[in-house]
């Protein structure tokens, strides 16, 4: 008898023991029969949350903090940061992950229906937060961009706070409107005026990629819910119309694309492709093993933001393309694993948990590629950080709680899959 037969014979067992306790009866067979299978084989017993997906997130989070400190400690020679030390960066990125530990491990401990219950309360706290930050003496502006609310020692980047705001509404909406998914007018148009709204505050700010990574959750977490697909090709033609209108009518965005089109160029080599270039220099140098670790040149003040937007670059000339390579699995095993974890919530009828585990997955997925095709000139420069690994406390802190929120959902089909109740 194998595994899964095995532990299907004692789950029904249980079942009939119990008298309406562990599993749901709504499950059904199928249901029960693909939760069952979604768990690996040849184990003797279910582990209480995934160790494989802890450590690959343990690895980039360690990645990261070696390759801030490696990428920032040239910056105190540059005039700008005279007066911050080598290892100052460093400091506040150690500051900002402990922080990000202790509330991914709060985090867990909250059970999935309470994020279900308060989902639009915290969408409206997440939209209020990116109203506030527009309003002066209260945001703080940083190379002509208003994104932060200045928290004493730290500052709060309200556009991260939302991607995990926008992950739980649009699940929590999904599920409430299931019966109107079919419909423009109930199902289709209140989700995309929600969405329309943050992106009106994210593109005064301006911050268009952190908005590009909202839309995708959204749109992502819509279409795995079930939307109608007239509906959301004419919601992704909207989008895609939206975003060459604003950068047509933008002469600084239409200036980027034309720079990213040929960065080489004399006219924009020293200007808008600036940092593109020196980035692709980047990883020109690393080759296929890099020029070791500290190694970098293009760190030494010539690479703009190398600790945050560009730190992949940093990487590459480093680490090279084995180093890079190794970065890309490892976020791949992170997407993977969310829609894996999502598609056997949705098989114990645990729609809410299991399409937000999937929109965590978009969430990391579309911002990691944007991140990597802006480091190696497959799209146009945006101002994205990468998750985990980017020196930024907001990010770093929202990340680890949206993995955390990704491992309950996983801690919980376990139990349920065990017999028991969550």
């Amino acid at each position: 008898m194998s595994w899964s037969e095995r532990f299907g014979s004692r789950l029904t067992k249980q079942r009939g023991s119990a008298s309406g306790e562990g599993v749901s009866a709504r499950t059904g067979g199928s249901g029960l029969a693909s939760a069952v299978n979604g768990v690996r084989p040849l184990r003797s017993r279910m582990l209480d949350y995934d160790h494989a997906l802890l450590w690959v997130v343990i690895a980039l989070l360690g990645l990261g903090v070696v390759m801030v400190y490696s990428a920032s400690i040239a910056m105190p020679d540059s005039p700008k940061y005279a007066a911050y030390r080598d290892y100052a960066f460093l400091v506040r990125h150690l500051v900002s992950l402990a922080v990000a530990t202790v509330a991914a491990v709060i985090t867990f401990r909250i059970p999935i229906s309470v994020w279900d219950k308060y989902a639009p309360k915290f969408f409206l706290l997440a939209l209020f937060t990116l109203v506030i930050v527009l309003i002066p003496h209260i945001g703080k502006g940083v190379n002509g961009a208003r994104r932060w609310i200045p928290l004493g020692i730290s500052n709060m980047q309200p556009s991260e706070i939302m991607k995990l705001a926008v992950t739980i509404y649009a699940a929590n909406y999904t599920v409430r409107k299931q019966e109107y998914m079919q419909s423009f007018a109930k199902g289709f148009l209140p989700m995309a005026l929600a969405v329309g709204m943050v992106g009106a505050l994210l593109l005064l700010e301006p911050d268009m990629g952190a908005f590009m990574v909202i839309a995708a959750i959204a749109m992502g977490v819509l279409f795995l819910g079930g939307v109608n697909g007239k509906l959301f090709g004419g919601l992704v033609a909207t989008a895609v119309g939206t975003f060459s209108l604003l950068v047509w009518a933008s002469p600084w965005r239409r200036e980027r694309i034309f720079a990213y089109l040929d960065p080489w160029d004399d006219r924009y080599a020293q200007g808008k492709a600036y940092q593109l270039t020196h980035s692709l220099i980047a990883f020109g140098r690393g080759e296929w093993f890099g020029v070791g670790l500290g190694g970098s040149v293009e760190k030494l003040n010539y690479l703009p933001e190398a600790h945050t937007d560009f730190i992949l670059a940093v990487i590459g000339e480093e680490l090279g393309f084995v180093g890079v390579l190794i970065v890309i699995l490892l976020f791949y095993w992170i997407v993977r694993r969310s829609f894996e974890i999502g598609r056997q919530a949705l098989a114990l009828d645990r729609t809410f948990a299991g399409l937000v585990a999937k929109g965590v997955g978009i969430w990391f997925g579309a911002q990691t590629f944007i991140n990597m095709g802006v480091n190696l000139g497959l799209l146009p420069t945006k101002g994205l950080t990468l998750p985990l690994v980017s020196y930024g406390g907001s990010g770093i802190l929202l990340n680890c709680v949206a993995l955390a929120v990704l491992m309950r959902v996983d801690y919980e089909n376990r139990v349920l899959m065990r017999g028991g109740k969550v």
